[in-house]
């Protein structure tokens, strides 16, 4: 009978044990011999049973008063920890994700391994989205946009590379009134950081610092990380967001990614490094708002209509329609195509707002 050190002994094996070495002493054999057969320690006995009084003691390791560590967490600390796991942004991710993020924000909670043994205690170590399969997550707030620079949208998606397992991040914010890019980079890294430089330096080229810009994006960690959060309070811009996993709830940007992969000039082979990306999506964006005639704008640039030279633009048209409709009137058994100017654009709008 092997007895692994450190191992609790309760009473009544203690009780067994000593009983088989009495036994064993009796017939003749020493009774530190004994003690090694059943790999314990003479010494261990003695603090065990007590000869004279032929008391046996219990364990008194589990009932010990133990001072608690110095570094221990408190309430608040172990509470925060808790919180943060608990936010949309970190609820589908594991500590592995949720440190080196806040770490990005330069905010630090506690390590990996106290992530784990604090959501280990709560029971929260399974997925903590699916404690929030029940929970119900309305529909964004229908936004209106009546000029430019009122409503943007923007989102962050993958450019392919050359080398295997590499990857770009395309930044790209789009005016939702215009559909003009009215910011666009690349970077070689997804961080709040970055996101906040961009952003100001999209506003500063916009000139609309405080001018109450809405920026409307989805639940993406550089989108919610706190420095991205305190550049939006600085420059005077409102934050808008989708519902998580809720693609439709985002959809200028959506329709602008594909628009981007389909265009001819996409390298199908991905880009050989950062400057090429860069490069190319320069004269795109050039492409795109100066010579591109958008359909949802009834077939004009983003440009002009940014510059508020749609107007006139759509009315000329109008006019030539006319006229070649009163010069064969056969020709037309209806009327005229619609170039009446868009006066406003919706963002999430309500059902009844649907056409």
């Amino acid at each position: 009978m092997g007895q692994q050190r450190g191992r609790l002994t309760p009473l009544p094996e203690r009780h067994k044990i000593i009983k088989m070495i009495n036994v064993a002493t009796l017939n003749g054999a020493r009774k530190a011999i004994a003690c090694k057969t059943l790999g314990l320690s003479i010494r261990t006995i003695q603090r065990w049973y007590h000869e004279k009084s032929g008391q046996l003691f219990e364990d008194a390791r589990p009932n010990a008063i133990r001072p608690a560590p110095t570094n221990k967490l408190s309430l608040k600390e172990t509470a925060l920890i808790l919180k943060t796991c608990n936010e949309e942004e970190f609820a589908s991710y594991p500590p592995g994700y949720i440190v080196p993020t806040l770490a990005d924000d330069n905010r630090y909670i506690g390590s990996e391994s106290t992530f784990y043994r604090v959501l280990k205690k709560a029971g929260q170590l399974a997925d903590r989205s699916l404690t929030k399969s029940n929970k119900k997550h309305t529909k964004p707030e229908a936004q209106i946009a009546t000029k430019p620079n009122e409503l943007w949208s923007w989102d962050i998606s993958y450019l392919a590379t050359q080398t295997r397992g590499q990857h770009y991040y395309l930044y790209l914010i789009v005016d939702i009134f215009s559909r003009k890019i009215v910011g666009a980079d690349v970077y070689d890294r997804e961080l709040g950081e970055l996101a906040a430089d961009f952003l100001q330096r999209t506003i500063w080229s916009e000139k609309c610092v405080n001018k109450g810009t809405v920026l409307h994006s989805d639940n993406g960690a550089p989108m919610r990380s706190f420095t991205m959060q305190a550049k939006m309070r600085d420059l005077g811009v409102a934050s808008s967001y989708s519902r998580p996993r809720v693609s439709n709830d985002n959809p200028y940007s959506e329709s602008l990614f594909r628009t981007t992969k389909y265009h001819h000039s996409w390298p199908k082979d991905g880009f050989k490094n950062l400057s090429e990306a860069r490069g190319w999506v320069t004269n795109f964006v050039s492409w795109y708002n100066k010579i591109h005639k958008h359909s949802g704008i009834k077939y004009v640039t983003p440009e002009q209509r940014h510059n508020g030279l749609d107007s006139q633009l759509l009315l000329n048209r109008k006019e030539t329609y006319l006229k070649a409709q009163q010069a064969n009137p056969t020709r037309w058994r209806n009327n005229i195509r619609n170039w009446d100017f868009i006066d406003e654009v919706s963002l999430n709008p309500e059902s009844k707002d649907v056409a």
